[in-house]
């Protein structure tokens, strides 16, 4: 299989002592970290909010003015920065990665997407949505996407299970790469 591995919004505000701290966020830097080394492609995004906001984004800039003026908050964490200069980064204003068209683009080049990052609920949950609508097949690990709470990030995965086998499957990280190696020997 040809995956892409898909790193979304790993922003500072979403790590410790972050406005929007997501649960178990050591577990998915550690987790994603795992898949950066493993020599797969890789694409990130991060979100930023949109300059001409449309209908409830409206009212979402609106809220969330502070955070969304924070240039550090909205700044890529720095575990991985240095990932930079090796994968691309994608910039998008909606919850969905594929509302970016470049990163569109790229998607279309591959396989699989395997989907990983912040916030479970909400960008994750969007971007398993938007590649099933595409109709690319996703993998993803739970075990490598956070959510706002415990609770949340389990309701999200079991939104995600529905959609298998058809459009995907979801698996912990050293299981997918335990399989990626194996079905490229």
């Amino acid at each position: 299989m040809n995956d892409l591995i898909l790193v979304i919004d790993m922003q500072n505000v979403y790590g410790r002592g972050g406005a929007w701290e997501c649960s178990n966020m050591e577990r998915t830097k550690d987790n994603i970290h795992k898949l950066l080394s493993s020599g797969l492609d890789v694409a990130f995004t991060v979100f930023d909010p949109p300059s001409s906001p449309q209908g409830a984004w409206n009212e979402y800039c609106r809220v969330n003015k502070d955070i969304n003026e924070d240039i550090f908050a909205n700044d890529l964490m720095s575990d991985f920065k240095d990932c930079l200069s090796v994968h691309p980064l994608f910039h998008k204003s909606t919850y969905s990665s594929l509302s970016n068209p470049e990163l569109r683009a790229l998607i279309s080049k591959y396989d699989r997407v395997v989907v990983t990052g912040v916030v479970a609920e909400c960008c994750v949950l969007s971007t398993v949505m938007a590649l099933i609508d595409e109709g690319v097949p996703f993998v993803y690990l739970p075990d490598a996407v956070s959510g706002l709470t415990d609770k949340s990030e389990e309701e999200a995965k079991a939104i995600v299970s529905y959609m298998e086998p058809v459009h995907g499957v979801t698996m912990l990280t050293d299981d997918y790469l335990k399989l990626i190696f194996r079905e490229n020997l």
